[in-house]
């Protein structure tokens, strides 16, 4: 950011986001609901969900709250009690966001780990189960945000902006809220996104072995495996996915844990630095970057999501040209 003046870095970088987000995660959603990419009931309710929560972060965090901020500041978005509902909208949409790619993660974990526990775990009824558990709780976590925030100005009688309540800082429930709201998204997350990932290499890897070994003995010479093939390319969306999720909210986790240490406090900015600001607002950008990136990871990893693709391009001219020699006809 050194370049350019922060404001015209976020506002450039925002909408463009949002232009990519918005229609990225919409053709997603349409195309894997079809349900002809070839991949199972189970995966497709996991991708269309976390696209579902991607698409909300996108319209929650970047348009009604960045966007919205940037170039409209005294619209009705920022008046206090809708301001507040935004806040805790933003957060239920970031967390359901995070905690259904673990639940994706762990699902590909247990599907390719344990093979018992994958025929009762890995099924459609299931994914419907943890789905629709991880939107309620992410819901309900968050809706105690509403009530921590009081408006900055009330002008001609009416409240505007979201400033922190300063009981925040020294009620001991909401001290411990904090903590919490930190640790559940996006500290945990992220440890049990790495440390299921690190557990599925080392199956796999084991697993690669055993089988070359057996392969080798029963036919005297190292051949290719078209089982170990079929494996890698059905793991390559699982890594993408869940190692997009660690590289971009890597930051972020960095400057929780920096804040903490360091022993700073976000109430009114006066403990954060110039460098500490840069440091914590990249890792949003990062943060809302995760929510888009998907679409283009299914598009570079899913050959038949990318003829899906190509179809649903394709029919729209198609159909232009059909009119046309009819109305000519």
């Amino acid at each position: 950011m050194h370049g350019l003046p922060k404001g015209l870095v976020f506002a450039i970088y925002y909408p463009v986001l949002a232009a990519i987000g918005v229609p990225a995660n919409m053709v997603v959603i349409v195309i894997l609901s079809r349900g002809k990419c070839g991949l199972s009931k189970c995966v497709t309710y996991y991708l269309v969900s976390m696209a579902v929560t991607d698409l909300l972060v996108i319209i929650t965090a970047v348009i009604f709250n960045r966007i919205a901020g940037i170039y409209f500041p005294f619209s009705i978005l920022s008046i206090t009690p809708i301001c507040s509902l935004r806040i805790a909208l933003i957060y239920s949409a970031i967390d359901g966001s995070a905690w259904l790619t673990v639940a994706f993660t762990f699902d590909r974990f247990i599907a390719i780990c344990s093979q018992k526990v994958k025929i009762k775990y890995c099924s459609k009824k299931t994914a419907a189960r943890v789905i629709g558990a991880i939107c309620t709780l992410s819901c309900l976590k968050n809706t105690f945000l509403y009530f921590i925030y009081e408006p900055l100005y009330i002008i001609n009688n009416v409240p505007w902006f979201c400033g922190i309540k300063i009981l925040f800082y020294t009620t001991p429930a909401w001290v411990i809220y904090d903590w919490m709201h930190h640790i559940l998204t996006p500290c945990l997350p992220f440890v049990l996104i790495l440390l299921l990932n690190i557990l599925t290499v080392r199956h796999i890897l084991a697993a690669n072995r055993a089988r070359r070994r057996l392969r080798t003995q029963n036919n005297g010479e190292n051949q290719s495996d078209p089982e170990m093939e079929k494996r890698r390319k059905s793991i390559v969306l699982l890594f993408c996915v869940s190692g997009s999720f660690i590289l971009l909210y890597l930051l972020l986790l960095i400057t929780f844990l920096y804040v903490q240490i360091a022993n700073l406090t976000y109430f009114s900015g006066s403990d954060l630095g110039e460098s500490t600001f840069i440091l914590e607002e990249n890792g949003y950008m990062l943060q809302l970057l995760s929510s888009c990136i998907n679409a283009f990871i299914y598009a570079g990893t899913q050959r038949k999501f990318r003829e899906e693709l190509k179809n649903g391009v394709k029919y729209p001219s198609q159909l232009i040209i059909k009119l046309f020699q009819t109305w000519m006809q």
